[in-house]
């Protein structure tokens, strides 16, 4: 499965062929830190968008500039073989950027995926993926489930100790 992960150059080699052959590329991004289940649903749901996913894994300093310094808590290598391990995911895609802008540009995906917890306004890359033609969509989070929540799940175990 680490096959999937593929440099900028072979993730735009991806899309040139899924173009030339009408196949849809589905582009989605994140920092996939400590992967869950609501990863997972996630991912299935960017999936069913079209033909190919391609998901843009942000840098160890990338997170490390959005999330703090205590993450991301599993290092990119490791997030982006637990990604590529899924049957969704197509490939996985480094970006050290705080967003995901220029990898997008890079790209120019068919449809662009985010959660809904993301407003129509503020997912990057939007306005330019709706100008190329392509669709965004927002994707339902499921519920309970989320990195953040799950962290303090667990230091709330080690407290109680």
């Amino acid at each position: 499965m680490r096959d999937k992960i593929k440099s900028l150059e072979e993730a735009k080699a991806i899309r040139k062929d899924a173009k030339a052959s009408g196949r849809v590329v589905v582009f989605t991004n994140g920092c996939f830190d400590l992967l869950h289940a609501g990863h997972v649903d996630y991912l299935e749901a960017a999936k069913k968008e079209g033909d190919l996913l391609i998901v843009g894994l942000n840098s160890d300093d990338s997170v490390r500039r959005i999330k703090g310094a205590n993450r991301p808590l599993v290092p990119w290598e490791d997030r982006a073989a637990l990604l590529a391990g899924l049957s969704a995911v197509d490939a996985v895609v480094a970006f050290d950027e705080d967003d995901p802008l220029e990898l997008i540009k890079a790209l120019v995906p068919d449809v662009l995926v985010k959660g809904a917890d993301w407003k129509q306004d503020q997912i990057i890359g939007a306005d330019m993926i709706k100008a190329a033609g392509g669709v965004v969509v927002r994707v339902e989070l499921t519920e309970g489930r989320s990195t953040s929540g799950l962290i303090d799940q667990i230091l709330n175990k080690y407290k109680e100790k």
